[in-house]
């Protein structure tokens, strides 16, 4: 009895390595808490991050620890790629958001429109009469199709009233990077300098790459299984992230 136990205690040691393993240098699973990046990740929707896509840093490794202050095998990030990182602020929290800026970039809004580098980022109104969330409230929003200048496409929304109209200009610090989330007015993000600001490379956690379950707790709990064709959102399972 004592032998199996121990047998099992092992194997149980080994699932674990395996796991830790996978989580640090491959694949780690991420949960969307909040509306910031709507309509294209919703709260409640379970995501993959690929851990190598620009390499490691201590954000690789659970709890952060201080063991190494750069990155290693280290790739360069694209415009318009969606990036769990750890928030400057506390290097604990996690955020998910685009990246609009890379270092040197100008990032301003003038007259509601993006401008990045003094060109007018490219966007194509693609619905008027839509709301989105935005945590207990409901916002009007125009739907736009972004396009940045390396091609990437991307749906981005603001509100019709009260949105960003003009701001100063933001300058990306070197190895630093510029993000926002989709949900313009409505995301803690790299314009608010006191609390998120510029992202430094080395708290890139991973790229966010594909929705493997989803589910809507506002229809209801998961244990409802009668219930799973409204609280299970199947046309999101396996989606891959744009």
């Amino acid at each position: 009895m004592k032998k199996k136990i121990i047998e099992n205690l092992k194997t149980l040691f080994y699932a674990l390595l395996i796991a830790l393993f996978i989580r640090s240098f491959f694949f780690q699973p991420f949960y969307i808490p909040s509306s910031s990046m709507e309509p294209n990740l919703l709260i409640g929707d379970r995501l993959f991050v690929s851990k190598y896509s620009y390499g490691y840093s201590k954000h690789s490794l659970p709890f952060s620890p201080k063991i190494y202050n750069g990155r290693i095998l280290a790739k360069t990030p694209k415009r318009g790629d969606v990036i769990v990182f750890k928030t400057p602020a506390d290097n604990r929290t996690d955020y998910i958001k685009r990246l609009i800026g890379l270092p040197g970039d100008r990032i301003q809004f003038i007259n509601q429109d993006l401008y990045l580098n003094d060109k007018k980022i490219k966007r194509k109104l693609v619905e008027s009469t839509l709301t989105i969330n935005c945590g207990n409230n409901i916002l009007d929003v125009n739907y736009f199709e972004e396009t940045l200048p390396n091609g990437k496409k991307y749906i981005a929304v603001y509100r019709k009233e009260g949105s960003m109209i003009n701001s100063g200009k933001f300058i990306v610090p070197d190895y630093h990077y510029f993000f926002m989330g989709d949900n313009r007015d409505c995301s803690k993000d790299s314009r608010f300098l006191s609390s998120v600001g510029y992202v430094n490379f080395n708290n890139f956690v991973g790229k966010a790459q594909l929705i493997f379950f989803s589910n809507d707790k506002e229809k209801g709990s998961f244990f409802k299984l009668w219930k799973w064709n409204q609280i299970l959102r199947f046309d999101r399972f396996l989606k891959k992230i744009k």
